[in-house]
């Protein structure tokens, strides 16, 4: 009924009360790829963010941390296990309107520009410009930024085949922190860009970044980003760190 739980790590603890799961998922016939779940816990509530299957080993941790009350999409390439959690957890699911890739479940709440998420002290940002659903979330306690495909951040090739690690290598992946190119080749209208929507990212404060590929991570985060802007876009103006303006 369900997809089964690939291989993954143990749930690991990346900052107070904020978890991480490296894991990965089968993309063709030899093809695994890495994909990340950040499980965020206040008091005994938890938020899984880009749902990855735990194994019943890990189940078991994710319970004893706490209940699973809310589950939360950013990107509309993901979603293949968030019927798995919705089913055993009867959480609330969050996602945008438009999702093309996973229709299905359909969302209790919208993730947009007005909404406030159901952690304290963080906020969504939306990739306003593109036309596939794609959000981030800031924790500003811990300065993180989460997201899905728009920035990635690989420090290594875990749980990666060396035939989809070629692959990776051809759309332009490297170990090092991105914007994902198939993803903003799919997302970018035509005669579009979406540069004034990282420039707006460059507005929030900050410092470490996981996405739902790659790892964590730890500083440097904006400054790293901008090289990928650069990159990407060609010559980006830094972000005003009084006002946050351009």
């Amino acid at each position: 009924m369900y997809p089964p739980a690939f291989p993954h790590d143990p749930i690991v603890e990346i900052f107070e009360n904020v978890y991480l799961v490296r894991g990965s998922i089968r993309v063709g016939p030899g093809m695994h790829m890495n994909r990340n779940m950040v499980i965020v816990r206040a008091d005994e509530a938890l938020t899984l963010i880009n749902p990855v299957r735990l194994d019943e080993r890990e189940l078991a941790r994710l319970d004893a941390l706490g209940s699973v009350r809310h589950l939360m999409r950013l990107g509309d390439f993901h979603g293949l296990d968030d019927r798995f959690y919705l089913d055993r957890y009867k959480a609330t699911f969050w996602c945008q309107a438009g999702q093309a890739t996973y229709q299905t479940p359909a969302p209790d709440c919208l993730i947009d520009t007005d909404a406030a998420p159901p952690i304290l002290d963080a906020e969504f940002f939306i990739f306003s410009t593109a036309q596939y659903p794609e959000a981030a979330l800031l924790l500003k306690k811990q300065k993180l930024l989460v997201t899905t495909d728009s920035i990635q951040y690989w420090p290594d090739w875990r749980y990666t085949t060396w035939f989809t690690r070629l692959v990776l290598r051809l759309m332009g992946f490297r170990l090092m922190l991105l914007i994902g190119g198939p993803w903003l080749k799919r997302v970018t209208p035509k005669g579009a860009s979406l540069l004034p929507d990282f420039e707006r990212l460059l507005t929030l404060d900050f410092d470490h970044l996981v996405a739902a590929h790659g790892g964590l991570l730890r500083q440097q985060a904006k400054p790293l980003l901008m090289e990928a802007m650069a990159r990407t876009f060609g010559r980006v103006q830094a972000a005003n760190p009084v006002s946050g303006e351009l």
